[in-house]
């Protein structure tokens, strides 16, 4: 198969600068069709402004790109046929009402009378808004005014759909409707470029996820790979009597080879383990040395351990909720 059969997205050295920063400083992404692919990093890491050369929004200044086969510097136009954008802040009429609005984009994006009024129906209850349906947008909250900007972007359900910090400002149960929507999305055929400030957002919803920083990629791979990358994972067995805890210790040295962390607080241990199948054995010896177990936990290092150990920060997503702001 060729690129344009396999690939949504097809990106190599990426550059963008602002007088003398470089903002994107060679960056190479490669988007399967029908995938959900991450784009994680700090604020001001280059997210935005990737999407946004990708997208036509920005010329490129280095590197080459292409959306389905199709070169994004040369042919601008086809480009905006194949990609949908949601962007980080509304781009609805405040004058007008919830429904007007969604009918209105539909109408632009060529849609018929009937059929722009029944997708306007559609995605305002598929986002909870039918009872702020003929509520004019400048009445609505900050939620409501992002779930319909969300609701304008997916009228058309281009093949390719550029989500940019799509749930920033979203409560918990709205986030969780978006992540649904995305879903379907996907399932029918769709294929998604997400940025995202919330961990557990790539952490659901990404099949590959590129950490960014400072314009450029540091790291690529699935979740499960990028958490193994940055350190083992860990088992927390908790026993029914916590003075067995120091003989408990004996027995998974010697399964081990390793010595493993005592947590008499907890009346427990935290065991490194060099392979996540190891556990079972951990266990299977200690109920063998008849030591009675009353919970048994395997964690696997968390994707904002790997934001500090890639970036030598934390992620922003637990303490900000100020979309990324990287082009004037």
């Amino acid at each position: 198969m060729n690129e344009s059969t396999t690939l949504a997205v097809s990106a190599e050295g990426l550059v963008k600068r602002f007088g003398d920063f470089n903002a994107v400083d060679g960056i190479d992404l490669e988007v399967r069709r029908g995938e959900v692919f991450g784009v994680l990093g700090p604020n001001g890491a280059g997210k935005t402004t990737t999407l946004s050369m990708l997208a036509t929004l920005l010329p490129l200044d280095g590197g080459r790109a292409s959306i389905f086969g199709v070169d994004v510097a040369s042919s601008p136009h086809q480009i905006r046929q194949l990609v949908g954008v949601t962007g980080q802040y509304a781009s609805v009429d405040e004058n007008l009402t919830a429904t007007e609005n969604l009918y209105l984009f539909g109408r632009l994006l060529g849609l018929g009378k009937p059929r722009a009024r029944a997708t306007a129906v559609d995605l305002l209850e598929r986002f909870g808004l039918e009872e702020a349906a003929t509520r004019q947008i400048k009445n609505f909250s900050g939620g409501m005014r992002r779930r319909l900007d969300l609701a304008a972007s997916l009228i058309a359900q281009p093949p390719l759909i550029f989500l940019d910090e799509p749930t920033t400002g979203l409560d918990p149960r709205t986030r969780g409707q978006m992540w649904d929507t995305i879903r379907e999305l996907v399932a029918n055929g769709s294929t998604i470029l997400l940025t995202t400030q919330y961990l557990d957002e790539a952490d659901q919803l990404a099949d590959r996820i590129a950490v960014i920083d400072r314009g450029r990629k540091v790291a690529e791979g699935t979740s499960d790979q990028l958490k193994s990358s940055v350190g083992k994972s860990t088992l927390h067995v908790r026993l029914e009597e916590r003075d067995l805890t120091a003989s408990a210790a004996t027995i998974v040295e010697r399964v081990l080879g390793e010595t493993p962390l005592l947590t008499p607080e907890a009346g427990g241990l935290n065991i490194a383990l060099p392979d996540p199948n190891r556990a079972a054995d951990v266990l299977i010896a200690l109920r063998e040395a008849s030591l009675s177990i009353a919970t048994a936990t395997v964690r696997q290092p968390t994707l904002d351990e790997v934001f500090l150990v890639l970036t030598g920060h934390h992620s922003e997503s637990e303490d900000s909720t100020d979309a990324e702001q990287e082009v004037a």
